[in-house]
């Protein structure tokens, strides 16, 4: 165990230790007595010592001591009670600190170093061992530190936090690490030197683990174009997955707008904990592992032997155990699995209690015998529970009728295992509009037709059928290499729909859900949104050779199955290459399997590809680039820039080939993904640039590379397909153009991606799909924020810089309303779809509160309704939301605009309907896709509008009356708090309105020379410093003016209504230039930067202020 550093002066004091191992900076020691070489009379007086001391006062046998060079001062940091346990300690050292050490220039420094590594190390270990739930103690004095260094809101929640060292430059500091809901968070003071890092989850680039010369395992962590590395874990893998779980959960949330309804655990930003990330983190992998639907969670696990019928032996795995299904996976590498939905299960037994073995029988006459199952009896309970199956004495005829086929299937099954019958699933009646397959129906299959092709097909359909009798047919089948080699070989015609549905899981799926496809195209027919728009625009784009889809049938079929989904799912709605998928799939499958089909691959197999910004294709896209640099490593030393690959790959992975091979040969590689998942499209796609390897490398240019791989995937064929020649696509006019060029066999093809590079694990590519996953959608977030810049910059006078903080402030503050909430409604206002100027916008409180920290000037008072009116004079559309344009728009006016500008600007906030009492406002709501009809002749007109309009002369300006004038000056009394010259410009604003007023006057008695104006006059002056504090008002325009502490708030009521009177802004305008002070107060400049950097440092504490 580690122990906390103490001095010992002497490292063989009275000769009791024996030192094992030594380096510069630790000394392994053994005590006299114990071990090798115990003998002798010191050990033996040793060895008599430890013995008669009670327990308390026993000394470790082992133990090792940190030293500095030219020292004589050495410190305890571990002992053991075992070789073996001090040796761990010792590699651990050698692996993460020693390397670590030669960056230090002196010895305190390594000592103290050293120190604070195993200090943190011995509250590493109390903390992982007690758990967060099980001593709170310790986790209140990690949240009281954690809110006292950082400052974060209250409401931030503290999920976990560790021992690590932080390295700025070579140099490590050794601190703790914070992981919080919305930020990572890192602090060290060490020898006067305090470091504090606070970083967004969602402004992070990279997080992956990484090791080199200096640390040998590392947490990489690439924000806002600066790399931070962590080291020196006690668990880096733990901390690491907390870490992927948390950026994973900000990124779903903040940018795709998830709100984990289904996944309590995180459905509270507030309440998130390490135990639920972890939880859910399990359940996902469970759920992608055995394909299941998203509502399964892993309940309960067990390791157990299983017995295979087909190899005569138990193979060792473990059995998961879901609310609806029974799952096992082997792991002694046989790679074999089997999945049993409790609704197949009609009973458990116990027949060898000294095996502590169950078998569970399920429909079709079979039965699975599971043995060496630690808690037997609790998983017979919790099966039983599940499918409704009673273990009481008090059994119906029925179940007893049950038991009795059950014994008999046990008996039979443990006597001739080679005579399992066949198990076939359980299909509900469909109620899809379509029953057969199109192909069934355009193409029966000739069962007299024996020619070469036909007879092979026989072969194929035999070969799987000997399958199924030995690994079972249906949902319960086992799934082994065979099974991976027969689908390598190519599956069936007449199989190929039932098999699609069985490995991707959307015969759960649709077991689970009768009626529901055929509600949802009853309800989904005859509506009119963008997506059956564009559905209807591509209807006769997909497949148009095929016979199937030149007749209305075909069509038909397709329309429902796409308008049917996106009604399902308006988040995804339609996109393109989700026609070209569903059209092959209703080839093979009925419509309502169809429809279910593409439920699994949109939102199972290719999470984010069926979007407006196509991210999850992006993200495979990424991986798919690693795995080049990986795997063909001489194409990589020919092109250095991957680039190409990912834009003429996209289409293989929105298509699945299928847009670049013939129909014929592209139906086996969706066999493979159905499968494999998208690991077999990445195999496939290394197995293409291996074969055209020489070719690429000898190409000049892109151009010359894509007709290489065109020309390619024009000449492979599929040589067994059975479809007539009007079906194939692979013409023979292509034939002849390619006449030249080898024909390649898709079987051959495939055969050879899963030889060359079937190594790689579907963990690892989930595992680089995640570190991957950030990058892409930061590099979308970059993209947009370079097109807004571009048309922003062109308006304002802001430097690039200083843009680009503006908008890291506006995008901040669009978060922030959502860290902290997961019904925030500024959720809504993120839409990717969108235009780049309208995918962050403000509600008024975002708006206010980052207006606040960036106005120019001091409002002592008032500042609400002047936010609110600056609020509604830049919202034009009056939709209650402000985008970055009319943001910056606003700051550039007060900042660097003219005199006449910032008047202006201030004179409109005064105008109707602007300045109304009334502080409601009206919250636009997007039309949600796939359901919502967008009227794009309006954002033509608005667009339109927009560049015709004019630059607006101050003689368009409307005049304002006697209460908003008042209110304008009171504005103006408030700007002033706090400058050096505010007496002399409060005197100078009452001259200003004083002159007005008898100007007024003035010309009120020429037109009217009998009216009693004065009065009228008179009584405006008095609201007018009735204003200003008791005390401070007078009557002469010379009075000193102070800053008024209340808003003024003048209905009509207030003036006397016999005579209207108003102002223009010019005369506003001109009076005011009268006076120098004034003048000089708007054209001061405005230190920008400063202004930049206290929002920087003050956005959080505002947003905890509020």
């Amino acid at each position: 165990m580690w122990l906390k550093p103490e001095e010992i002066l002497l490292k063989n004091a009275f000769k009791l230790w024996v030192t094992e191992k030594g380096n510069d900076y630790f000394v392994l020691q053994r005590r006299r007595g114990y071990g090798e070489g115990a003998g002798g009379l010191t050990g033996l007086l040793v060895g008599t010592l430890d013995t008669m001391l009670d327990s308390t006062s026993k000394v470790a046998p082992f133990r090792i001591l940190h030293q500095t060079p030219d020292s004589q001062v050495y410190w305890s940091i571990a002992c053991g009670g075992t070789k073996e346990e001090i040796s761990q300690h010792w590699e651990w050292l050698e692996k993460n600190i020693m390397r670590t050490l030669s960056v230090f220039d002196s010895s305190d420094d390594i000592t103290s170093f050293v120190q604070g590594k195993i200090r943190g190390l011995i509250a590493e270990e109390g903390k992982v061992s007690c758990g967060q739930e099980d001593d709170p103690e310790k986790f209140r004095e990690a949240l009281l530190r954690f809110e006292k260094w950082f400052d974060l809101p209250q409401k931030e929640k503290l999920v976990t936090y560790y021992s690590c060292s932080y390295w700025r430059g070579r140099v490590p500091c050794q601190g703790w690490l914070y992981l919080s809901t919305n930020f990572l968070s890192f602090y060290s003071y060490l020898l006067g030197s305090e470091v504090k890092l606070v970083i967004s989850w969602n402004e992070i680039w990279r997080l992956e683990k990484t090791s080199n010369v200096i640390l040998a395992e590392s947490i990489h962590v690439l924000a806002n174009g600066e790399d931070h590395f962590f080291s020196m874990f006690l668990h880096l893998n733990e901390t690491f997955l907390i870490m992927e779980q948390l950026a994973d959960y900000s990124i779903k949330r903040l940018f795709d707008k998830e709100t984990f309804q289904e996944v309590p655990s995180l459905s509270d930003p507030l309440q998130i904990t390490k135990r639920g990330l972890e939880m859910h983190a399990r359940n996902e992998q469970f759920r992608a592992f055995f394909r299941l639907p998203k509502e399964e969670n892993l309940m309960e696990v067990y390791e157990s032997f299983l017995w295979v019928p087909f190899s005569h032996f138990n193979t060792l795995g473990k059995i998961c155990l879901s609310e609806s299904y029974l799952c096992f996976a082997s792991q002694d590498g046989s790679q074999c699995h089997v999945i049993i939905p409790m609704r197949e299960v009609i009973g458990v037994e116990k027949p060898d209690r000294s095996s502590r073995a169950l078998t569970v029988c399920v429909r079709g006459k079979r039965a699975l015998r599971f043995s060496e199952v630690r808690d037997f009896e609790r998983l017979a309970n919790a099966i039983r529970r599940r499918c409704g199956i009673t273990a009481s004495p008090q059994h119906s005829a029925s179940t007893e009728v049950i038991r009795g086929e059950c014994q008999s299937l046990i008996n039979h099954f443990e006597d001739n295992p080679e005579e399992v019958a066949l198990m076939v699933g359980q299909k509900d009646s469909s109620k899809a509009v379509s029953t057969e397959a199109l192909m069934t129906v355009f193409h029966p299959q000739d069962t007299e037709n024996m020619d070469p092709k036909m007879l092979k097909e026989k072969m194929k359909e035999q070969s799987w059928n000997i399958h199924f009798s030995e690994y079972g047919r249906g949902t319960s089948m086992f799934c082994t290499k065979k099974t991976r080699d027969l689908i390598v070989r190519g599956v069936p015609e007449a199989l190929r729909g039932e098999l699609w549905m069985l490995f991707s899981g959307a015969v759960n799926d649709m077991a689970t859900n009768p009626g529901y496809y055929s509600e949802l195209v009853d309800q989904s027919l005859g509506t009119s949104t963008l997506a059956t728009d564009e559905i209807e625009r591509d209807l006769h784009r997909s497949l148009p050779e095929h016979p199937a889809f030149q007749s209305d049938t075909g069509i038909s079929a397709l329309r429902r199955v796409l308008t049917a989904y996106a009604y399902r799912n308006p988040k995804i709605g339609y996109c393109q290459a989700m026609n070209i998928l569903t059209s092959v799939l209703l080839l093979y499958a009925k419509e309502e399997e169809a429809f279910w089909l593409l439920v699994a691959i949109c939102e199972r197999m290719l999470p984010d590809y069926f979007n407006r910004r196509i991210i999850g294709a992006l993200v495979d896209q990424a991986v798919f680039e690693e795995l080049i640099r990986m795997h063909l490593t001489q194409l990589t030393e020919h092109m250095t820039d991957l680039s190409f690959f990912s834009s003429v790959s996209l289409s293989w992975f929105l298509t699945l080939f299928i847009s670049v091979l013939p129909i014929e040969s592209a139906v086996n590689v969706v066999d493979c993904f159905f499968y494999d998942g998208i690991k077999a499209i990445l195999q496939l796609g290394l197995a293409v640039l291996d074969y055209n390897m020489e070719g690429l490398i000898s190409s000049n240019d892109d151009a010359e590379a894509v007709t290489i791989l065109n020309k390619f995937f024009d000449n492979v064929t599929n040589k067994d397909s059975p479809l007539p020649q009007t079906v194939q696509q692979n013409s023979v006019g292509n034939n002849n153009k390619a006449s030249s060029l080898l024909k390649v066999d898709i079987s051959d093809l495939i055969k050879e991606a899963y030889e060359k590079f079937g190594d790689m694990k579907s963990e690892e590519v989930e595992s680089m799909r995640k570190r991957n996953k950030l990058y892409v959608i930061q590099t979308l977030e970059d993209t947009t924020k370079q097109n807004v810049l571009r048309v922003v910059s062109q308006e304002v006078k802001f430097s690039a810089s200083q843009l680009d903080d503006l908008y890291a402030l506006f995008k901040r503050q669009h978060f922030l309303s959502c860290y902290w909430t997961m019904n925030s409604p500024v959720l809504l206002h993120h839409d990717p779809s969108l235009a780049y100027l309208e995918q962050y916008q403000l509600g008024f409180e975002q708006f206010s509160l980052l207006f606040s920290l960036l106005e120019p000037w001091s409002l002592c008072s008032g500042k609400d309704a002047f936010f609110l009116w600056a609020f509604r004079l830049l919202d034009e559309n009056q939709d209650g939301l402000i985008n970055f344009r009319e943001f910056c728009c606003a700051l550039d006016i007060l900042y660097s605009g003219t005199l006449t500008n910032k008047l202006k600007f201030l004179f409109k906030l005064h105008q109707p309907p602007v300045s109304n009492i009334s502080d409601e406002s009206v919250i636009r709501r997007s039309p949600e896709r796939g359901r919502g009809k967008v009227d794009l002749q309006a954002y033509l007109k608005q667009w339109q509008d927009e560049i015709l309009k004019k630059e607006e002369s101050i003689k368009d300006l409307p005049r304002i009356n006697q209460a908003q004038f008042i209110q304008f000056s009171k504005t103006l009394y408030n700007l002033f708090h706090g400058d050096p010259e505010e007496e002399s410009l409060y005197h100078a604003v009452a001259r200003v309105t004083s002159l007005l007023l008898r100007m007024e006057e003035v010309g009120r008695r020429l037109q009217e020379p009998a009216s009693p104006l004065k009065s009228t006059t008179s009584h405006t002056q008095a609201l007018l410093e009735g204003c200003l504090p008791d005390g401070e008002a007078s009557s002469t325009p010379e009075s000193s003016f102070n800053t008024p502490n209340t808003p003024i708030t003048l209905v009509a009521s207030s003036v006397p209504q016999e005579i209207e009177w108003s102002f223009a802004f010019e005369q506003i305008l001109a009076s005011l230039l009268n006076e120098p002070v004034l003048v000089r107060f708007f054209e001061r400049p405005v230190d920008i930067p400063a202004r930049l950097d206290h929002a920087k440092g003050s956005q959080l504490k505002a947003k905890t202020n509020m």
